[in-house]
């Protein structure tokens, strides 16, 4: 089983950023909550650090739990930990993802989103 993060980041107005799979990575043209791989002996909140500023070019503040799925994707099994967070500073630059928006909670139903991370799209009302 692989552990991977993911951030439920909102911006001011209650909008939350979603990213695109990118043409030749695993789950291409899904939506996603942004994060990644959980490295060894690193906590969902250090990875989502970590990873948003690799992949994003921006500094978070994960600060509350928010839940977890398990999905088997046949070849592998994927264990989503996703956390609140803060958008702190950086202008986004896509690394892994090919489009990025801000949604409202109402819209993120209107998205196909990889299997892992559908479950919190229904905890978060979308």
């Amino acid at each position: 089983m692989i552990e991977v993060a993911a951030a439920i980041i909102e911006d001011g107005t209650g909008c939350i950023l979603i990213a695109r799979r990118a043409p030749g990575k695993s789950q291409a043209g899904m939506w996603e909550f942004p994060g990644g791989k959980l490295e060894p002996g690193e906590s969902p909140e250090e990875c989502l650090r970590r990873e948003l500023l690799e992949e994003m070019g921006i500094k978070i503040d994960p600060y509350a739990y928010f839940g977890v799925n398990e999905h088997d994707y046949g070849t592998v099994t994927i264990r989503l930990i996703a956390y609140r967070a803060r958008f702190v500073s950086g202008k986004i630059e896509l690394v892994d993802h090919d489009e990025y928006r801000w949604v409202s909670r109402e819209e993120l139903g209107e998205y196909t989103f990889a299997p892992a991370d559908v479950g919190f799209v229904g905890m978060l009302g979308g």
